[in-house]
């Protein structure tokens, strides 16, 4: 089962199933193509851990070594960008970057936990786009202007059950229709466990925090005007727009 959060047409947020693009909440069924219905992010999270370089393929195409913990780093709420929004990037920079990304999203309080009991605290799976600022990322250490800017985290379109994503689904990211990543769950160097129980020796993820996986080779440029769709098995499709400067 997939769910999803809407705001209705008298401006109520309503949480609901999600199937084919339409939101069943309280008894009634809302279409989100229509103008009048906005998709929103599945979750409002505390905070986003992201992981680096969690892709042996992403990790040589930036000349980097195999990390030997999760390299991990945050994006605050306000990086959080509903599904069909339009990300304007930072004026002025010349480089910024698309990074599909498996995300999961905590359903409960977690600290201390073992990996072996990880998957008790993960609601579910979702997509994610780690809009990446290049310029700043390579100049500071703690990425913050480089990672969490205002709506550099697209998040969507829903939350699918756990038994409903592969142990094995697939990862794509396509811009303007052309293919630029693609992998799979498969392929992480840390499991969903290994990252849960690293994260949360350091810090409590609360109910609705998103920890996002890492993302494959292919990260490239996104260009005023860009329609970006992120695609992850058993979840579905995140669709969202560039503007720059």
């Amino acid at each position: 089962m997939r769910h999803a959060r809407i705001r209705d047409p008298a401006g109520t947020v309503r949480t609901g199933t999600y199937d084919d693009g339409v939101v069943t909440a309280a008894g009634r069924a809302y279409d989100t193509a229509d103008d009048d219905v906005d998709l929103l992010a599945p979750c409002e999270p505390t905070k986003i851990v992201c992981v680096g370089l969690n892709y042996a393929d992403h990790a040589a195409e930036r000349d980097s070594e195999i990390p030997e913990r999760p390299l991990l780093f945050l994006k605050p709420p306000n990086a959080v960008a509903d599904p069909g929004s339009t990300v304007e990037l930072p004026a002025g920079k010349r480089r910024v970057d698309h990074e599909a990304e498996i995300a999961f999203v905590t359903g409960e309080q977690a600290r201390d936990v073992d990996a072996d009991d990880a998957m008790e605290y993960v609601a579910g799976f979702t997509c994610l786009n780690d809009v990446s600022n290049r310029d700043d990322q390579s100049r500071e250490q703690n990425w913050v202007r480089g990672k969490a800017f205002d709506a550099s985290a697209p998040i969507g379109p829903c939350i699918a059950d756990p038994e409903d994503v592969p142990a094995d689904a697939a990862v794509e990211l396509r811009v303007n229709g052309e293919p630029r990543q693609a992998s799979s769950r498969e392929e992480f160097i840390f499991s969903v466990g290994d990252l849960v129980e690293e994260i949360t020796t350091y810090m409590t993820l609360e109910p609705g925090d998103v920890v996002s996986t890492g993302t494959p080779a292919g990260v490239a440029p996104l260009a005023d005007g860009d329609r970006v769709e992120v695609a992850v098995e058993g979840v579905g499709v995140l669709e969202h727009d560039v503007s720059a400067e």
